[in-house]
């Protein structure tokens, strides 16, 4: 799913063309433009929508502008625009990925210069199915989705590896590739999909390994049936802000990112997901 940008939530997020036709500047050169908001400093940021644009509303609605802040945020429905859209000076700042993901970005892109600030929360990856409720049942010839980009196909793979589905040679790391699949007892047909298709391809796939983000505004964790989780315990695939790296001390950045450390909103995230997006730092 490519060059999507979702239609608004609510007051706080702003269209794709509003955004491109407004030049932005560094976050500490714009103030507010609503009334009543001349002393705050506005932050766009995007986001997925879930969770991610969730707790950036939260934030903005319930305790952004008792540290001077308002938050502007553009939700993507995909992992492609928002990395080039703070590149390109559309966005203060993006919340929707991992630092292995953003390693990759800009392995393909050096001449974007972002910078990953810190790990805000982690999703938990799943094996999900609708035709199958427990992982032994899983038939020979399975066939397995999993995402196609290379950190979360690595983390995929690394799941099912924890699982038993398939054994995996030291060669691949933390982001192994299927070249690096060493046995594969069930003969299971593992197949990349871009990572948004995942939950709709899921009726044509024994099972799916999803990104959590995309699992939950799917619904799978109560639509589908979860054969596994990934361990989470160590994991380096916390989610949280990128920004440029010219704005990587900005005193607006680093209170966005108090806030979305802050007691209220680790709370947010406890009650409102359940232990599936998991507070981090």
């Amino acid at each position: 799913m490519s060059g999507s940008v979702k239609a608004p939530r609510g007051v706080a997020v702003f269209g794709a063309v509003a955004l491109l036709l407004t030049g932005c500047g560094s976050p500490s050169e714009r103030a507010g433009g609503g009334e009543g908001d001349e002393d705050l400093v506005t932050l766009r940021v995007g986001a997925s929508p879930v969770p991610h644009a969730e707790i950036l509303e939260f934030v903005d609605e319930e305790l952004a502008a008792e540290a001077g802040l308002a938050i502007d945020v553009v939700e993507y429905t995909d992992y492609n625009q928002p990395n080039a859209a703070l590149s390109e000076g559309e966005l203060d700042a993006n919340y929707y990925q991992t630092r292995p993901f953003l390693e990759e970005y800009l392995a393909g892109n050096p001449e974007a210069d972002l910078t990953y600030v810190g790990d805000v929360h982690l999703e938990a990856f799943g094996l999900y199915s609708e035709k199958i409720s427990d992982l032994a049942d899983l038939p020979e010839g399975a066939r397995i989705g999993v995402p196609n980009d290379v950190s979360n196909m690595g983390r995929a793979l690394n799941l099912l590896a924890e699982h038993d589905v398939i054994t995996l040679a030291d060669s691949g790391g933390n982001t192994p590739s299927l070249d690096d699949i060493e046995e594969d007892p069930k003969g299971a047909a593992i197949t990349p999909v871009e990572a948004a298709q995942l939950p709709r391809s899921l009726p044509d796939l024994d099972a799916a390994v999803v990104n959590g983000n995309y699992a939950l505004e799917a619904d799978l964790p109560d639509t589908a049936e979860v054969l596994g989780w990934e361990r989470t315990e160590g994991s380096v695939y916390g989610n949280g802000l990128v920004v440029r790296a010219a704005d990587a001390d900005s005193a607006d950045i680093a209170r966005l990112n108090e806030l979305l450390h802050s007691p209220r909103a680790r709370s947010f995230m406890e009650q409102r997901w359940q232990g599936i997006v998991i507070p981090m730092g």
